[in-house]
C-alpha cells in the first residue's frame, strides 16, 4: 500500500514565530523519503494560522530538490484562486524537474476569508472549478489550453515546457458534498478523501461515485486517496493525550477556519451542504462536532493505528495512505517522534498490504513543441 506523509504549516495562538513552522515543517518533510514513505504532501491555505502554505507548488519543488523517489502531492491546488494557465506551468515545471514524480490534487476551496482575499465570489466556486479544471486537465494532457467558458476564456496558447507525462490517472479531488461527486465523474477524476462525514455515508457515496464513473468514463474508477490526522504512542495513556489536546485542538482550528457553524453558508450557491452542516452543529453543540471530526481520525498504540488504518482501507477500499503527523500546536519534538515512531511500527506493516493499485504513475506523452 502507498502511504504519504501530509505537511501542514500550522501555527494556532502564534506560539511560534512563522518562520520557525516553517522550518520545523520542513525538517519533518525531510525525513519522509529516508523514513520510508512513498510521497510528500503539502495544502494549501491563505492569510490566517490555520495552514500557512500559500503555494504548493514551490514547497513541492523544494521537496523535489531534495528526494529522488518520493512522490510530490497537492493536497489540494484550490483552483478557482488561480489562473489555470499558470497552475499548468507550475505543474508541468515541477513533473518536469522531478521526472514525472507528481500528484495532482485539486479542489474549490471552502474558507470564506480566502475567497475574501482573493476577490473571488464563493458563490461561482463551483463553476469556476469545473472550468478551471476542464482547461488545466486539457493543459496537461495536449500541452496547450484552448478554452471558452463563462467564467473562463482562454485564446490557444501552449504550455511549456511541455507535459512529459499524463496526469489522467493521477489527478484527484476533494469532495466533500454529494452534488460535487457527478463533477468528478464527468472530469474522469480520483477522489481524496478527507475525513468530515459517517463512514457509512462515505461509503455510500463513494459506491454512488464508483456507479456513475463507469457510466460516463466507460472504465472503473480510481481508487481513492484518504488522508488522515494521527496520533501514535507506544503508551495508551499518552496518546490519549495527545488525541484530547492536538486531534481535537486540530478539528477545533478546522471548524473556526472553515466556519462548519455558521449558518448562513447556505445561502451561498453550491454550500448548501454546509448550511444543513451548521444546523446540526447548533443543535447538537460545537463540542459534539469536534468529537465526532476528531473521532474520525486515527490515534493509539501502534498496534491500534494500524488496525484502523486498515480498517479505513477496507472500508473505502483506497489505494493509498496520506498521514500527517504535524498539527493543532503539537511541539515539534513531539510531532518528530510522532511521525518517527509511525514509520518504524507501523509503516512497514501497511507497505505489506495489497492495495490492488499504483498510485501516481501516468504514461508518456509525446506533445510537438507549437
Amino acid at each position: 500500500m502507498h502511504v504519504g506523509m501530509g505537511v501542514f504549516f500550522q501555527n494556532p495562538g502564534k506560539r511560534l514565530s512563522d518562520n520557525a513552522v516553517w522550518r520545523h515543517g520542513m525538517a519533518l518533510a525531510d525525513l519522509a523519503e529516508p523514513l520510508g514513505f512513498d510521497s510528500i504532501w503539502g495544502a494549501e491555505h491563505h492569510f490566517d494560522d490555520y495552514t500557512m502554505c500559500p503555494n504548493v507548488a514551490q514547497f513541492l519543488t523544494w521537496v523535489a530538490g531534495r528526494t529522488t523517489r518520493a512522490k510530490l502531492g497537492s493536497m489540494v491546488m484550490v483552483l478557482p484562486w488561480h489562473d489555470p494557465v499558470r497552475v499548468a506551468e507550475e505543474i508541468s515545471v515541477l513533473d518536469n524537474l522531478s521526472d514525472g514524480r507528481v500528484i495532482l490534487g485539486i479542489g474549490r476551496g471552502l474558507g470564506r476569508i480566502e475567497y475574501q482575499g482573493f476577490r473571488v465570489e464563493m458563490s461561482e466556486s463551483r463553476g469556476r472549478f469545473t472550468e478551471y479544471a476542464e482547461a488545466l486537465l486539457q493543459g496537461l494532457e495536449t500541452g496547450h489550453i484552448d478554452y471558452a467558458g463563462t467564467y473562463y476564456r482562454q485564446p490557444r496558447i501552449a504550455v511549456r515546457p511541455a507535459p512529459i507525462r499524463s496526469f489522467r490517472s493521477r489527478t484527484y479531488a476533494a469532495s466533500i458534498s454529494p452534488q460535487s461527486l457527478e463533477i468528478m465523474c464527468q472530469l474522469g477524476v480520483g477522489l481524496l478523501i478527507i475525513a468530515q462525514k459517517p463512514w457509512e455515508t462515505t461509503e455510500a457515496e463513494l459506491a454512488q461515485y464508483r456507479r456513475r464513473f463507469l457510466e460516463v468514463n466507460g472504465r472503473a474508477a480510481p481508487k481513492p486517496i484518504i488522508a488522515t490526522f494521527i496520533a501514535v504512542h507506544e503508551d495508551p495513556a499518552a496518546a490519549r493525550d495527545m488525541f484530547e489536546q492536538y486531534v481535537r485542538g486540530y478539528c477545533r482550528s478546522a471548524l473556526e477556519h472553515y466556519e462548519f457553524h455558521n449558518e448562513g453558508l447556505a445561502d451561498i450557491p453550491g454550500y448548501e451542504y454546509y448550511g444543513k452542516l451548521a444546523q446540526n452543529i447548533r443543535k447538537h453543540g460545537i463540542d459534539t462536532f469536534v468529537n465526532f471530526l476528531a473521532e474520525l481520525q486515527v490515534w493509539g498504540t501502534p498496534d491500534q493505528v494500524y488496525d484502523k488504518l486498515v480498517e479505513h482501507q477496507r472500508r473505502a477500499d483506497s489505494g493509498a495512505l496520506i498521514g500527517i503527523f504535524n498539527y493543532g500546536g503539537m511541539p515539534p519534538e513531539l510531532a518528530q517522534r510522532n511521525l518517527t515512531l509511525f514509520a518504524e511500527k507501523v509503516l512497514p506493516r501497511l507497505h505489506h498490504l495489497d492495495a490492488g493499485c499504483a498510485i501516481g504513475g501516468g504514461e508518456a506523452l509525446r506533445i510537438a513543441a507549437e
